[in-house]
């Protein structure tokens, strides 16, 4: 691996990581040398995940403000300091148009997928200070276009690319970057009901000019590129990896 994706001797911590989107970059950040927190809201599920990936395992409930610090502290006190954060624990709530939004879950989805970003980044940041870290943050494709189903995620997760933003004007300063990735449609276990629906993937693989799902790891590389030196000089950005789905007519 080029030096310049090299992650050796660079010690993370990745939430939502037991699963998806999460445990495919906590892999690659693992293979390109990271030591690595691996964390989720089940205990069990982390555990398992991290000692198949031969790492640290912290579970956390990220609507705890007292479970994320004790996640951060944790993670300085295991790995001896921290210099990447990937906020990627997220949920997608129930669909359907604000008219009829559940506002219960509405709170829920914001404290998960947005409000938790920003108690992770200022208790991180004093670490990530210590040695130019940098924090990404997992936003989405659905945050940067309208549509009428998805309505609490689409709005935090606007908040997370804005997050990122403002926290690179903050932290620039203090040489520290913070970077967002918007991920499209990608193939996991929980968009596999999708998957199995014909008509759904026909419209969608439509409005992508690569016409396939994206994998995993290949948002996964993109964190890797943010976090390395390779990304050095990218900071308040927010990398969609969608297929193209942003910028196609749908032709």
């Amino acid at each position: 691996m080029s030096s310049m994706f090299s992650l050796a001797g660079r010690r993370a911590l990745v939430t939502g990581s037991t699963r998806g989107i999460g445990r495919a970059i906590a892999e690659a950040m693992i293979e390109a040398g990271a030591q690595v927190i691996i964390s989720s809201e089940n205990a069990d599920d982390t555990a398992l995940s991290a000692q198949e990936l031969g790492q640290t395992g912290i579970p956390c409930d990220v609507t705890d403000d007292g479970a994320l610090r004790a996640l951060v502290e944790g993670s300085v006190q295991a790995l001896g300091g921290l210099d990447i954060l990937v906020c990627n624990a997220g949920i997608t709530g129930k669909p359907g148009p604000f008219a009829t939004i559940d506002m219960d879950d509405y709170a829920r989805v914001m404290a998960i997928n947005l409000r938790s970003h920003v108690v992770l980044a200022n208790l991180a940041a004093p670490y990530l200070a210590a040695r130019g870290g940098n924090a990404i943050f997992i936003a989405s494709l659905s945050g940067l276009r309208g549509n009428g189903a998805i309505n609490a995620y689409a709005l935090a997760k606007a908040g997370v690319a804005q997050l990122a933003r403002n926290l690179a004007v903050e932290w620039g300063p203090r040489g520290m970057r913070a970077n967002a990735i918007s991920p499209g449609f990608i193939a996991t276990e929980l968009s596999k009901p999708l998957l199995d629906n014909e008509a759904f993937m026909a419209r969608r693989m439509q409005m992508t000019p690569l016409r396939r799902p994206g994998r995993p790891e290949e948002v996964a590389g993109a964190a890797v590129f943010l976090a390395s030196a390779a990304g050095g000089f990218v900071t308040g950005h927010n990398l969609v990896v969608d297929g193209g789905t942003l910028i196609t007519d749908g032709s």
